[in-house]
């Protein structure tokens, strides 16, 4: 009678523990937005049905570790592809704290390859091949600068990101296609959105400027760190008004636009990075709208 006792007891523990294992099996789930996207373009991970970091092991693309924060209430990452990434079928993997394991595969297109001429303007040298090699060795020195800056070891925003601009504008050059200059080719890596000479500047989200300062091709720049890799670059400004190590919030009037630098018009040049790489900002917003 005894022994039954005992064997009726386990069996209804064990009984009673199942469903707790089921439920975090079926609820738990990895979501991929987009799962296709071309050479470029950003990526939003997110882990469905838990609402902790301590929950999540990592989150990796192609078995690489990616920045884990909570947005929304939801464990989230970020991916940027590079703008030279390898076409091809990634794996998203994404490990759990009870060593669950969940996979999503993401699918990277080819972006066509367009090629434009660009000139340089008279402020810079004009269409030399003087000037052509100075553009390359300075924008190679701008660039390390630009690398080389810390991020925060959190997210420091919680809200959308907003436009950098107020009022609805015309782009003028998009994200992605290669400028022909002389005997060199740059990959524009950035949007540029056109805006009158002191056009108000905003700040796209919380963060912390990181840069604010004049480079001989960038213009006046400032660069606000979101944390955890997430930066945005704002160039060819006409005015700055933020301080490096300043903590900024979002829609904060941070500078006036201008054409400072290696530019021919008045515009704002707008870049967003992920991790040091250089994606689509339109394709970044329309994560919020």
């Amino acid at each position: 009678m005894k022994n039954l006792l005992i064997k009726s007891v386990f069996s209804i523990a064990v009984l009673l523990s199942l469903p707790s294992i089921v439920w975090a099996a079926s609820t738990v789930s990895l979501v991929v937005s987009p799962t296709e996207v071309m050479q470029g373009e950003p990526v939003i991970i997110t882990i469905e049905g838990t609402n902790t970091l301590s929950s999540i092991k990592n989150i990796s693309f192609n078995g690489t570790p990616l920045k884990i924060f909570l947005y929304q209430n939801k464990p989230t990452a970020l991916l940027g592809i590079d703008l030279r990434q390898t076409p091809g079928m990634y794996k998203i993997t994404g490990k759990l704290s009870d060593g669950s394991i969940l996979e999503k595969i993401l699918v990277v297109d080819r972006r066509e390859k367009i090629e434009l001429p660009l000139g340089i303007p008279e402020k810079l040298g004009g269409n030399t091949p003087t000037s052509q090699t100075t553009l390359i060795s300075t924008l190679a020195t701008e660039n390390a600068i630009l690398a080389s800056l810390r991020t925060g070891t959190h997210a420091f925003w919680r809200e959308k990101f907003r436009f950098p601009l107020s009022a609805t504008t015309t782009i003028t050059d998009r994200y992605g296609y290669f400028r022909q200059t002389g005997a060199y080719t740059i990959a524009h890596k950035g949007t540029d959105f056109r805006a009158a000479e002191g056009t108000n500047v905003f700040a796209m989200n919380r963060g912390v400027v990181r840069l604010a300062r004049e480079f001989r091709n960038y213009g006046k720049t400032i660069v606000v760190d979101h944390g955890l890799g997430l930066m945005t670059f704002y160039m060819h400004l006409s005015r700055i008004k933020v301080n490096v190590g300043e903590l900024v919030l979002p829609g904060q009037l941070i500078a006036l636009s201008g054409q400072t630098g290696y530019a021919e018009k008045p515009h704002l040049h707008l870049t967003v990075r992920i991790g040091g790489i250089s994606i689509d900002p339109i394709k970044f917003t329309d994560f919020f709208k």
